[in-house]
């Protein structure tokens, strides 16, 4: 292949690796989120300013591919959500369960469900 000659990447490989990293900024989320209690409250807020700048970019980008990020941590779990839920054999069919943790976050796109979360559940208290 010669020098000038340019290659193109399909727009669902383009569309996958915005999504791949997306799920990744997620996970990274969470790590510094517990990383984050361990400093002084001044440079908590310092963090979490630059992370929650990073975020932004990340929902911009996705937001130019059509898609988004959802969030159903606190959410009572249903079982028809777009959710994979880790520890559902730890309750019995009866009892009120709630989204615990998103381990993945759930991606929509314009037309629907892309990539389905991954959460734990824990019990209703009532």
């Amino acid at each position: 292949m010669a020098d000038s000659e340019q290659t193109s990447t399909p727009p669902d490989v383009m569309r996958d690796a915005v999504i791949s990293m997306a799920v990744e900024s997620w996970r990274f989320g969470r790590v510094f989120d517990r990383l984050l209690l361990k400093l002084d409250a001044g440079e908590q807020n310092r963090y979490k300013n630059q992370f929650r700048w990073f975020i932004k970019k990340v929902e911009e980008a996705l937001a130019q591919a059509d898609l988004r990020i959802v969030n159903v941590e606190g959410y009572p779990f249903d079982s028809g959500m777009a959710a994979t839920p880790l520890n559902i054999e730890e309750f019995n069919a009866k009892e009120s369960l709630m989204v615990d943790q998103m381990l993945e976050p759930i991606i929509m796109g314009k037309e629907g469900l892309v990539k389905t979360g991954t959460v734990t559940l824990r019990k209703v208290e009532l």
